[in-house]
């Protein structure tokens, strides 16, 4: 089965590597899109997050940014005040987003990409850290 997937991802974020993973475990070569040095554009993320069930508080990323540090915790501030922050600092968008046209979904944990992906595994995968997402017949285990 041929089918269009596109991982907005970060090599150094150990979730965007085991979404990555898992979306090539499924037999399926993504386009991957270091969105770090090619971010989403404003559209491309209203459009990312809003087909990922989300609010785009929800899509920010904490940990590891400036994110207290720019006073993006006021609750005040708008969705287009957070939107021109992600966009100024990338960091600042949560990862992995994942595309398919089963669906979008910011996979955290990894295995959320399962939902959007067709169920032909190649067999058993592992996370990283060793916890088994998949069995030897790819079947879905968490």
């Amino acid at each position: 089965m041929t089918i269009d997937v596109t991982i907005y991802h970060n090599p150094k974020c150990g979730t965007s590597r085991n979404t990555l993973a898992m979306i090539r475990n499924a037999g399926i070569e993504p386009v991957v899109v270091e969105y770090l040095k090619d971010p989403p554009s404003r559209e491309q993320l209203i459009k990312m997050i809003a087909d990922a069930g989300l609010t785009v508080r929800a899509a920010i990323r904490e940990k590891d940014t400036p994110y207290a540090e720019l006073g993006l915790d006021n609750p005040d501030l708008t969705d287009d005040e957070l939107l021109d922050a992600m966009l100024e600092d990338p960091i600042l968008i949560n990862r992995p987003f994942v595309i398919s046209p089963l669906g979008t979904r910011l996979a955290r944990p990894s295995e959320v990409v399962l939902d959007i992906l067709p169920g032909t595994h190649k067999g058993p995968f592992a996370k990283e850290d060793g916890q088994q997402v998949l069995d030897a017949q790819g079947k879905r285990l968490v």
